[in-house]
């Protein structure tokens, strides 16, 4: 009865959608309904996933609304999200399937008015701060005459040709340009790429490394120079080994990279006469310094000529001097000829008074208490070598007694390795024998054999002319011309012998 009940219910015959069709119904009235919108609101829950997609989500007091921008687009985007911004994005809206949820596809990004800009910058300032990006020990000193200058800004504005005016007055250098855009999308990874670039540069290299890089860019709003705060060129000009000058924008237009650069110009103009001094000037100073040591070398040979001539005056004559000791050479000299003949007389008596005491009496004492005393040494002699002799003989009885031992160890360890290697070759070959086939045969077993081998199955003993049995005690041959007949059961009936009647 409920049965009937049921399907005479009324709404019945309304027309039943498959989930897919609900689904494509309202995302296709969604998409055609808002194909363009512009949602302003503030960013939360930022996602980076390895895809390269971006996923975040715009919310205000009462919704939220979740937003994605892919991979290709998300490169593009001027402003990039982050937490806590308050944002206006351009897209489309759309739904997607799987969550039954409807979702904005993002195709632009622009701060919701100056006030977010400039929150966003010092929020971007602070968190760079911490980390010490813009530490006053960071900071390089400039070279006092740089080489070659590397100069990043746009190959076609004025500010380069103002760099290059400026310097060609001061002091002519080599000036390399890396081009870029200082507007715009592209402007802040050509920025730090060209930063670095200059960085990897080897010195002495077919293009040669600056001495010092120059980052400038005309004067313009804060979106115009916008590129410059990006976190990306800020830490390009923190990590540059190259010292490097920031002149963006006018005096009073402040960037991050001016925090993080090593010295900030207020314009293009003052950054070239900061890289370089005035030629001018400096042929001037060394002009005047060559002057002043000439004449302080002037005065001070001057003041050493005086003092020499007056230390001189209190010299005596050369000739005062040397008198007296010529006088004194010439009285020893007369003195030395009788001085030296009394000495060889005096040596001459005491040499005879010496011969006339020595005779061979005299002599032969002295010879033979020398030979008294050999013959005393050679006495003592004799046992010293008997005892080394001794200690000798007892160290090699010593040394043979311990080389027979040793010879007996050795003897006996050849004996015991002998047996072992004996009793593991005995258990091997007992072993080789229990698993050996032919103590298979002592069970009852046998191996046929024919003339292609071991005869395993039944087909292969009928088609052999000839095979082989092996029993436990022996091989017999056996010769079939013809298969065997097979043996009667007990179970078959018997054979028809036919009637005897």
């Amino acid at each position: 009865m409920d049965i009937f009940e049921e399907a005479d219910s009324p709404g019945r015959n309304a027309h039943e959608f498959t989930v897919s069709e609900i689904s494509g119904a309202v995302k296709r009235a969604i998409e055609g309904e808002f194909g363009h919108v512009r949602v302003r609101g503030e960013i939360g829950r930022v996602s980076r996933p390895a895809s390269g997609h971006l996923y975040f989500d715009l919310k205000d007091d009462r919704s939220v609304l979740a937003a994605i921008s892919w991979k290709g687009q998300a490169a593009r985007l001027s402003v990039q999200p982050e937490e806590g911004m308050e944002v206006v994005a351009t897209g489309r809206l759309t739904t997607f399937p799987g969550q039954s949820k409807y979702q904005l596809i993002v195709e632009e990004i622009a701060p919701a008015g100056q006030g977010a800009l400039m929150l966003m910058l010092e929020k971007r300032r602070k968190a760079l701060a911490a980390e010490g990006l813009f530490d006053a020990s960071r900071k390089k000193p400039l070279p006092f005459l740089p080489e070659v200058i590397g100069v990043v800004t746009s190959p076609s504005g004025a500010v380069i040709r103002d760099i290059l005016h400026r310097l060609r007055d001061r002091f002519p250098r080599t000036v390399l340009i890396w081009p870029v855009a200082v507007q715009g999308e592209k402007s802040a990874p050509e920025v730090a790429a060209a930063i670095r670039g200059f960085n990897t540069l080897t010195p002495g290299g077919a293009i040669p490394r600056p001495d010092l890089l120059i980052v400038a860019r005309g004067g313009g709003s804060l979106e115009d120079l916008w590129g410059f705060n990006e976190e990306i060129v800020v830490r390009a000009a923190a990590e540059s080994a190259i010292p490097l000058i920031s002149a963006v924008g006018h005096e009073t237009d402040t960037t991050l990279i001016d925090h993080a650069a090593d010295r900030r110009a207020p314009t293009p103009t003052a950054a070239a006469e900061m890289a370089v001094p005035v030629r001018l000037d400096l042929l001037s100073w060394v002009q005047e310094q060559g002057a002043r040591l000439s004449r302080a070398l002037s005065h001070r040979l001057d003041t050493r000529r005086q003092r020499l001539t007056d230390l001189g005056r209190a010299l005596g004559r050369p000739e005062a001097l040397v008198d007296p000791a010529r006088q004194s050479l010439d009285q020893w000299s007369d003195r030395l000829g009788p001085a030296l003949r009394a000495a060889a007389t005096r040596k001459h008596a005491e040499f005879n008074g010496v011969a006339g005491r020595l005779h061979p009496g005299i002599l032969a004492g002295h010879v033979a208490r020398e030979r008294r005393f050999l013959a005393e040494r050679a006495g003592r002699l004799a046992p010293a070598v008997q005892r080394l002799a001794r200690d000798a003989a007892r160290d090699n009885q010593r040394r043979r007694a311990d080389l027979v031992r040793l010879g007996e160890r050795l003897a006996a360890a050849e004996r015991i390795r002998l047996d072992g290697l004996a009793e593991r070759l005995a258990s091997l070959d007992r072993t080789r024998l229990t698993l050996g086939y032919t103590e298979t045969l002592k069970r009852g077993f046998a191996v046929i054999r024919s003339e292609g081998g071991i005869v395993t199955t039944r087909d292969q003993a009928e088609s052999a002319q000839a095979i082989e049995i092996e029993f436990q005690d022996g091989r017999l041959p056996v010769v079939s011309g013809t298969a065997a007949k097979p043996r009667r059961s007990k179970s078959d009936p018997p054979p028809d012998q036919g009637s005897l009647f």
